[in-house]
């Protein structure tokens, strides 16, 4: 009888070690996204509560927004200008190159200007928080902040998380200003296309609901990206092949998490501001 109980016990071992393998990425995708949860829970609780320590916000403030400046100008800029040379190319083919400005504009504003944006600050900011709180994790630094009575999360997560949705949409404006001056440019100084229709277009295509969407995209991804970036610095272990671990690890999710939520923010903003209305 003991002989032919074996074979049932590890047949269900090896059945229930499949189900658990195969089940593992969903764990692990469960268990990554509650602790990023966990993580701002405890980062917003410490928002009223004092000590409030406003340079933290102003240093962080002024590494993800003028930091990133340059970057995000550039590629708005060129955005802007391969926007709108291959619009123009498209539309002279059915005769109405002159609706160029402003379908340039709402496609900048409500979904290139936040998304590519926020994709330059997730290969910058993003890699850069993990990589600054990951070597404090594995120096010590953060354990130090304990032993001296100083909340690790509020002193190091908070302000970056804050300062994120905060700079992100600044950023997003600035991005479809730029890139709109880049479509002028291409439009109507390069290509000789008319500038009276190339503003009038604009001005009815793009509304204060489109460039509105955009904005809020901006916070919701500014949010998340550098939330992100400070799980997995908090997280890091194993040295300095454990820092760029995390650092990678950074960059990739942000990276994914902008696209993915941008689909469904994009859902959601069409129903509640629908198009033509």
């Amino acid at each position: 009888m003991d002989s032919k109980a074996k074979p049932d016990i590890g047949l269900g071992q090896a059945i229930g070690e499949g189900v658990r393998d195969a089940f593992a990425p969903a764990v692990g995708l469960l268990e990554t996204v509650g602790g990023h949860l966990m993580l701002a829970a405890r980062a917003f609780s410490w928002l009223p509560r004092r000590p409030v320590r406003p340079r933290n916000y102003i240093d962080a403030m002024e590494y993800i927004g003028f930091g990133s400046l340059p970057i995000v100008l550039l590629v708005g800029l060129f955005t802007g200008m391969v926007t709108a040379l291959q619009s123009v190319h498209v539309f002279r083919i059915f005769g109405v190159e002159y609706i160029v400005g402003g379908t340039t504009g709402v496609s900048i504003a409500a979904e290139l200007g936040p998304v590519l944006t926020s994709l330059m600050l997730s290969g910058r900011v993003g890699a850069g928080i993990a990589t600054e709180l990951g070597t404090m994790r594995i120096t010590e630094q953060i354990d130090a902040l304990e032993s001296m009575a100083v909340n690790p999360i509020q002193f190091l997560v908070l302000p970056r998380i804050v300062a994120g949705a905060l700079m992100t949409p600044i950023l997003v404006l600035l991005f479809f200003i730029v890139a709109m001056l880049g479509a002028y440019v291409v439009a109507v100084v390069q290509l000789g296309g008319d500038a009276g229709h190339f503003q009038l277009n604009f001005e009815r295509m793009v509304s204060f609901e489109e460039v509105a969407k955009g904005l809020l995209k901006g916070l919701i991804f500014g949010f998340t990206l550098t939330l992100i970036g400070c799980y997995y610095g908090f997280a890091a272990s194993g040295g300095g092949r454990g820092v760029g671990i995390a650092t990678t690890k950074a960059v990739v999710a942000s990276s994914v998490s902008v696209l993915v939520l941008d689909y469904f923010a994009t859902e959601i903003l069409l129903v509640i501001f629908p198009v033509g209305t």
